[in-house]
């Protein structure tokens, strides 16, 4: 057990989320990258020797369990490409190539619900990509239709899709409200032409305006929507601008992404002039403004870049203690095993973990032949599990609770743990983690920085040989 003052209470700003915001000098202190832990272990740890039959095997374990599921369909379709863009994707205007997609992710549904033995109960479905409003609404309503039938979409389950505000008007909108979705998150990065026109993605303020009035009066429950800061020309000035005008808007939700340029991972971002993206500095004085605006709105802080009205549903769970972490991002599912479907997309069942193939030929091809598409995957083993319920409770609670850990895995933390919890003292000297009363917690100032926390405790950046993976900085 750790030997340090007991942990003060939360004031009630800090236990709903209200987190105070940070001076730059701070925050400078931990601009490193590091991973966003959506997993643990990370992706780039995924083996290739996990395969179509070790998919297989891992859904068929799971076969007597009825608890609800969580579904993510990748669609990764888009008309244009944005320069920023990180995500898996296939650029093209030939719609047709849609069709031929929906009929894969039909058959990999039936190869799932197969290995499955019977429609398992869906608490949670969100489409992603790419742009899955490239689909066509007979197209969707298609792609619906196959996960209704392989699967169990519970009545109060959260169905969302994501939407990018140039491909939808009123009527379409009302045809994916129509299929059962009630929740929408919009990419509007950023309002400023200029910053538009650098990362080619036009959508002027009144579309998204349109757009976002037009769920709400289809009756959508939730209207998210992402920003992202760091871009190319942006300034203090213009993301100011911006932050308001999305806050006149009053998304229930709202993500706050720092722009990590990798040109040489991602071949779109080598069209970015890197004269013209802002300094750290510069970087830091926008994300400030931006929380500052943020909670002055009423948002909380639901953890690293999330931030939520307090009677919206993310919000609630982070106050109940059901807050999870997945491949998504912060879920209101609490520990739901998740199918990946669709191509890169990535699973978990239990203890492993699951990608798909990373090329759409090579996805279509394995369908083709009646095989499951996974191509990478991992089994996690005790240190990863006793690591994984760590670093998820830092991340999505801001707080370890030491005597639980030990009894749910029969470990002695300040042992296991002695040269993690040194690693933390750096933290502990800033104020942002506190140690003692029996937990390790994350301080409201250390919430922004959550991901140096966490990286403490990750076995594989500190012991095993480096994977060669490139990621975002912490701030």
């Amino acid at each position: 057990m750790l030997n340090a003052s007991p942990t003060p209470v939360l004031q009630p700003a800090e236990a709903c989320g209200r987190a105070t915001r940070l001076p730059q000098e701070v925050l400078r202190r931990v601009d490193m990258p590091g991973p966003r832990y959506t997993s643990y272990p990370t992706a780039d740890r995924f083996s290739a020797d996990f395969g179509p039959a070790q998919a297989e095997a891992a859904w068929r374990a799971r076969a007597g369990d009825s608890a609800p599921l969580s579904v993510y369909v990748h669609v990764p379709f888009c008309e244009s490409i944005c320069y920023y863009c990180a995500c898996n994707k296939v650029v093209t205007r030939d719609h047709t190539r849609a069709a031929a997609y929906v009929d894969a992710l039909a058959l990999e549904i039936g190869l799932v619900r197969a290995a499955l033995g019977r429609p398992v109960p869906v608490s949670q479905l969100h489409l992603g990509g790419g742009t899955p409003t490239f689909l066509s609404d007979p197209e969707l309503a298609r792609l619906m239709g196959a996960l209704r039938q392989g699967f169990s979409l519970q009545e109060n389950a959260e169905v969302s899709i994501e939407i990018d505000p140039r491909t939808v008007d009123a009527a379409r909108l009302a045809a994916i409200r129509g299929l059962g979705f009630n929740r929408v998150s919009l990419g509007v990065q950023d309002f400023d032409a200029e910053v538009q026109e650098a990362i080619h993605r036009v959508q002027p303020f009144e579309a998204v305006r349109a757009v976002m009035e037009a769920s709400r009066a289809e009756g959508f429950e939730s209207v998210n929507a992402d920003l992202i800061y760091g871009l190319p020309r942006q300034t203090r000035a213009s993301f100011q601008r911006t932050v308001a005008q999305l806050l006149s808007l009053r998304p229930e939700r709202i993500a706050l992404y720092a722009y990590a340029h990798l040109p040489e991972r991602f071949k779109p971002q080598r069209r970015i002039a890197v004269s013209e993206l802002p300094d750290a500095s510069l970087r830091l004085e926008m994300l400030d403004d931006a929380v500052g605006a943020f909670l002055q709105a009423g948002y909380e802080h639901i953890g690293m870049d999330h931030f939520a009205l307090p009677d919206d549903a993310l919000a609630r769970a982070r106050r109940d203690g059901r807050l999870q972490r997945n491949f998504q991002g912060y879920s209101t599912q609490a520990d739901c095993d998740l199918i990946g479907l669709g191509v890169s997309a990535i699973g978990r069942v239990g203890a492993t973990y699951l990608q798909n193939t990373k090329t759409l030929e090579d996805y279509l091809a394995a369908l083709l032949a009646g095989r499951l598409p996974a191509a990478r995957g991992l089994t996690l083993n005790a240190d990863d599990l006793l690591r994984r319920d760590v670093i998820m409770a830092l991340m999505c609670h801001g707080r370890v609770d030491i005597p639980a850990v030990e009894a749910r895995h029969g470990v002695a933390f300040s042992t296991v743990f002695a040269d993690d919890i040194g690693r933390l003292g750096p933290l502990v000297d800033a104020g942002w983690v506190r140690l003692g009363g029996g937990a390790v917690e994350v301080t409201p100032a250390g919430r922004y920085v959550v991901r140096a926390a966490a990286m403490a405790f990750d076995r594989y950046l500190h012991h095993v040989a480096p994977s060669g993976a490139q990621f975002s900085r912490v701030v």
